[in-house]
């Protein structure tokens, strides 16, 4: 304790972003997740900003699936993978997972921030390029940071950029090219461009690598992601991705690819060495979520009918969104104490939202981010719209007709 100037220092930091309306308040639950769920103040809230997408993360379904494994497998390994952590229930959540994306291998990590973080380095060194998208997730740009190649960015979803980059990296001379992009923006719900990002890599002689994190489970004609919503099954090098979030929301990451990456990985990922083994509950709950998913497209079906109905309501009202159709919808308010005051007064109304702002996102755009769910009910939705508009007119954000 005898360093007070450090503490002194960031308490004057912390003070610092309250004054800015910067600081991060966290709201806690007193229940399972959900469609709505109890504040710890006991007043219910309809939730809007979980990435609850299939409604799985307090579904009983899952639950179940999760307290079978537990009974099975026991609650956990205390142990690393190439120790004795490795269950019979690890391999097939990994070949199941496989086949959903249509890849050779996959290997699980405790969470998809671990699977970024230690896909790079291993695979690649400094006679290598990695050119990732501007707007990427921070664990794929601490990843990058991780590794020894030489590191090109270009403007987010820009397809003329991104070209400019590979001949950039061309021209230097790179062995081995590879491009990074989010499959879905997690701030905007921008879609990237994948089928354009394939024929640029082809053109290039470069790999390609997606994180599928608000993708997997409900993007695509049977819900395998981006790459089918594209139309690019098999042409993708490498994906990443949660479990902790539309399949079954608990935690837990995974790569998958080309059978010589995965092992590669197995040998050499110090997140996948040095971790404990993924909670076998968990696996056991996602291999559940995955055959659910893959018989009946009823979730998926009813999350894009909300998110289609939310869209075109939100716009209505009076408030600006960024387009598209993915069911994260950015709701601008571009200051960030005014989407702080916004979110306050939205959970004073009933709805549970957070407020984003620099640096989460750039300086300017601050907003609240509606994510919708298989979960939510129409009555919820028109609910959280009339608090929106109510909200909206108080603050003098929306104009009264």
């Amino acid at each position: 304790m005898s360093d007070q100037a450090f503490y002194s220092g960031l308490q004057q930091k912390l003070d610092t972003l309250k004054t800015e309306g910067l600081f991060k308040p966290e709201r806690v639950l007193a229940s399972r997740q959900g469609a709505e769920v109890v504040a710890d103040d006991g007043r219910t809230l309809i939730n809007m900003c979980a990435n609850n997408y299939l409604g799985l993360s307090g579904d009983i379904e899952t639950q179940k699936a999760a307290e079978a494994a537990l009974q099975k497998y026991g609650y956990g390994l205390s142990s690393v993978r190439f120790i004795c952590g490795t269950q019979t229930v690890h391999k097939e959540l990994e070949k199941k997972l496989s086949e959903f994306l249509g890849t050779e291998d996959t290997i699980l990590y405790a969470a998809a921030f671990d699977a970024n973080g230690g896909v790079f380095e291993p695979l690649f060194d400094e006679n290598d390029a990695i050119i990732s998208d501007a707007l990427n997730h921070a664990s794929i740009i601490d990843g990058v940071r991780l590794c020894k190649a030489a590191r090109y960015r270009y403007a987010n979803n820009d397809m003329a950029d991104l070209e400019k980059q590979l001949q950039a990296a061309t021209e230097a001379g790179k062995r081995h090219k590879i491009i990074v992009t989010d499959g879905v923006f997690s701030m905007d719900g921008t879609i990237a461009q994948l089928d354009r990002i394939v024929a640029l890599a082809e053109k290039y002689g470069a790999l390609t690598m997606i994180d599928e994190s608000h993708a997997s489970g409900f993007m695509g004609r049977t819900g395998r992601g981006t790459h089918e919503h594209c139309g690019v099954i098999g042409k993708i090098d490498i994906i990443t991705g949660t479990l902790g979030k539309a399949l079954g929301g608990a935690m837990g990451g995974f790569t998958s690819g080309r059978k010589e990456v995965i092992e590669t990985l197995r040998q050499k990922s110090r997140p996948y060495l040095f971790s404990n083994t993924l909670a076998p509950m968990i696996a056991g709950a996602s291999l559940a979520v995955l055959d659910r998913i893959s018989k009946s497209t009823e979730l998926r079906d009813r999350l894009h009918e909300n998110t289609a109905h939310f869209r075109r309501e939100i716009e209505r009202i009076g408030f600006t969104i960024k387009p598209g159709t993915h069911p994260v919808v950015p709701v601008m308010l571009f200051e960030a104490p005014v989407a702080q005051k916004f979110a306050a007064r939205m959970f004073e109304l009933g709805v549970l939202l957070s407020g984003f702002f620099y640096p989460v996102v750039p300086m300017g755009q601050a907003r609240v981010r509606v994510q919708l769910s298989a979960a939510h009910t129409r009555e919820q939705l028109d609910k959280v719209l009339g608090a929106f508009e109510q909200a909206g007119r108080e603050l003098g954000i929306i104009k009264a007709a």
